[in-house]
C-alpha cells in the first residue's frame, strides 16, 4: 500500500519536473525579449473579450465611460488574501492630499475612492496551477479576473492584481489586453513593489547580501521576483554580492484560506486527503529540525503518528501558524547551508495571505536567534539584527496613488470609501462528484480543466457571512480594521 510520504514523493518529483520545464520556457520567452504590451499574441479569452459578441467573456469596451474618474479601484486575488493589499489602501497615508507632496497629512491618500474586490475563492490556489500542467489555465484565469473589473456593472478605472502569482502569470496578459481595449484602464502588481521595497533597506555599499523570498510554489517556479531582484540590484548600482533565497509556501496560502486539502479544523489524526508537506529529509519536513520549527502542539494544530519505539513517522500540519513556521524556518535553513556569513537582510513576504501571520514570523525570527547548539548560535549570525519582512501591499499602494494623481484620476474629495466585495464559489449547475462534502471543488477537476471553455465552472456573488468562513472573518476583523469595518456594511445585520 502507498503511503502518505510516498505518494508526496512522488508528487513532489512530478511537480519538481514540470517545474523545471515550466522554468525553461519561460527563461526561453523572456531572455533577450523587449516586448511591450500589444506586441504578443493575445490569449483567446482575450481576443473573444474583444471582438466576439456571442462570447460570454465579450467586454464591450465601446461603451466604457469616457470619464474614469469617478468609477472605482478594481483588485482582485485568488482569494481573500488579498484584503491585506486592500488595507494598505485604505490605511495609506504618506502623501499631503492636497499638494500631493510624500509627507503625512494625518488624512488617508485614498479618502473618497470607492473599491471593487474580487476573491477568486473557488479557484484558489493559484500557486498550485504551474506545478500542475495548467500554467495557460491559470493565465485563463487571471484574464477572467480582470474582465470581471472591467465590465458592467464593475468597471473600474484601474485593477489591481493583489496577488503575486497572478502577477508573476498574467499581468502582461492583462495589460495587453487593457491596452487593445481603448479604455485607458491600466493594471498594476504586486512583484516590483516587492523588490523595490525588499532592497531600499539595504545599502548599496554592502560587499554581500541576501534577501529571501517566501512565496507561492507557483511564483517561486516562475523566478519572477529572482528575476527583478538581480535586475534592480544591476540597475540600481550595488556594489555587493546579492544571494537570494527562495522558498515555496507549498499550503501556506491555502492553510490561511482554510482550503480542506491543506488543513481540516475537525481533524484530529493524519488523514488521506492531506496535500501539505510531510517528513521528508530533503524538501519536506525534517525530524532534525523539529526543535528549530517549535510547531504549536495545542488541540489538533499538529497531527503526529509514532512507531511502536515512539519514534515520530507522520507529520501533518494543521494550522496556519505551523505552516508559516515551517516555511520560515526551511527558508532560514537553506540560507545557513548556502550562505555562511552573509546577513540576511529582508525577506519578501511573496504571497497576500502571509501578512496575516507576520506576528507568528516575526516570532520565530526572535526565537532562532537564540538558538544555540554546543554554544554556538545557529542563526544568529545570519540573520541582521534590522531584517525587515517586506509587505509589497504598501509599495503597491504608492504606485497606484502616484499613477492616479499623475493621470488626473485621484478623487480628491475626502467623502469616506466604499467597497463592493464578491466572491467565486462552485457553481450550482456542476454535478455532485466534482464538489466536496464543504462545497468546494475537488482538487482533480479544480486542476483538470482547460482552456477555452466557457462552461461556468465557478460562480461570482457578493460577500456574505455564508462564503467567508468565521475563520478568516475574524481573521480579517482582527488584521484588516478598515476592511473589515467596510465589508460590514456589505452584510445583513444579522450576519455579524
Amino acid at each position: 500500500m502507498e503511503t502518505l510520504n510516498m505518494r508526496f514523493n512522488r508528487e513532489l518529483k512530478r511537480t519538481l519536473f514540470l517545474l523545471t520545464i515550466i522554468a525553461f520556457a519561460g527563461g526561453l520567452l523572456s531572455c533577450g525579449s523587449n516586448q511591450k504590451p500589444g506586441d504578443r499574441a493575445l490569449l483567446q479569452i482575450s481576443e473573444r473579450a474583444l471582438s466576439d459578441q456571442s462570447s460570454l467573456f465579450y467586454a464591450d469596451f465601446a461603451s466604457y465611460p469616457d470619464t474614469l474618474l469617478q468609477l472605482p479601484i478594481g483588485m482582485f486575488d485568488s482569494g481573500t488574501g488579498g484584503l491585506t493589499v486592500m488595507e494598505q489602501f485604505l490605511s495609506l497615508d504618506c502623501f499631503d492630499n492636497v499638494t500631493g507632496e510624500q509627507v503625512a497629512d494625518g488624512l488617508p491618500d485614498f479618502d473618497g475612492e470607492d473599491f471593487i474586490y474580487l476573491a477568486d475563492q473557488a479557484n484558489m490556489p493559484y500557486g498550485v496551477y504551474p506545478s500542475q500542467g495548467k500554467q495557460e489555465y491559470l493565465r485563463e484565469l487571471v484574464v477572467r479576473d480582470a474582465l470581471f473589473l472591467t465590465t458592467v456593472p464593475n468597471r473600474t478605472k484601474l485593477v489591481v492584481i493583489a496577488c503575486n502569482t497572478a502577477t508573476a502569470y498574467g499581468l502582461d496578459d492583462v495589460r495587453d489586453l487593457l491596452q487593445r481595449s481603448g479604455t485607458g484602464v491600466v493594471a498594476i502588481g504586486v512583484i516590483d513593489a516587492g523588490v523595490s521595497g525588499a532592497m531600499e533597506v539595504i545599502s548599496k555599499e554592502e560587499e554581500s547580501f541576501a534577501v529571501g523570498v517566501l512565496a507561492t510554489v507557483g511564483t517561486i517556479a516562475s523566478q519572477g521576483y529572482q528575476n527583478k531582484l538581480k535586475e534592480f540590484a544591476v540597475s540600481n548600482g550595488y556594489k555587493g554580492k546579492i544571494n537570494i533565497v527562495a522558498q515555496g509556501g507549498l499550503g501556506f496560502a491555502e492553510a490561511v484560506d482554510s482550503e480542506p486539502d491543506y488543513i481540516s479544523y475537525e481533524a484530529q489524526n493524519v488523514r488521506d486527503n492531506y496535500r501539505g508537506p510531510v517528513v521528508d529529509d530533503s524538501t519536506g519536513i525534517r525530524l532534525d529540525l523539529m526543535p528549530f520549527y517549535n510547531f504549536d502542539t495545542t488541540g489538533n494544530a499538529l497531527l503526529v503518528t509514532k512507531d511502536s519505539s515512539g519514534h515520530i513517522k507522520e507529520v501533518q500540519l494543521n494550522s496556519a501558524g505551523n505552516y508559516a513556521r515551517f516555511h520560515l524556518v526551511t527558508l532560514l535553513q537553506k540560507h545557513r547551508e548556502t550562505n555562511p556569513g552573509v546577513k540576511m537582510k529582508s525577506i519578501i513576504l511573496g504571497c497576500t495571505h502571509y501578512p496575516y501571520l507576520y506576528d507568528t514570523l516575526a516570532k520565530v525570527v526572535d526565537e532562532l536567534r537564540s538558538v544555540s547548539v554546543d554554544g554556538s548560535y545557529v542563526f544568529g549570525d545570519l540573520i541582521a539584527q534590522d531584517l525587515v519582512f517586506v509587505d509589497p501591499a504598501i509599495n503597491t499602494a504608492k504606485e497606484a496613488y502616484l499613477f492616479l494623481r499623475k493621470n488626473g484620476l485621484l478623487e480628491m474629495e475626502s467623502k469616506g470609501n466604499n467597497l463592493n466585495g464578491f466572491i467565486s464559489v462552485p457553481h450550482p449547475g456542476l454535478p455532485a462528484n466534482v464538489v466536496d462534502g464543504s462545497g468546494n471543488l475537488l482538487f482533480d477537476f479544480k486542476y483538470g480543466r482547460d482552456t477555452g471553455d466557457e462552461s461556468a465552472s465557478v460562480s461570482i456573488v457578493p460577500f456574505s457571512s455564508q462564503n467567508i468562513n468565521k475563520e478568516n472573518l475574524s481573521r480579517i476583523e482582527q488584521r484588516l480594521p478598515y476592511t473589515y469595518s467596510l465589508i460590514k456594511k456589505n452584510f445583513c445585520e444579522n450576519e455579524l
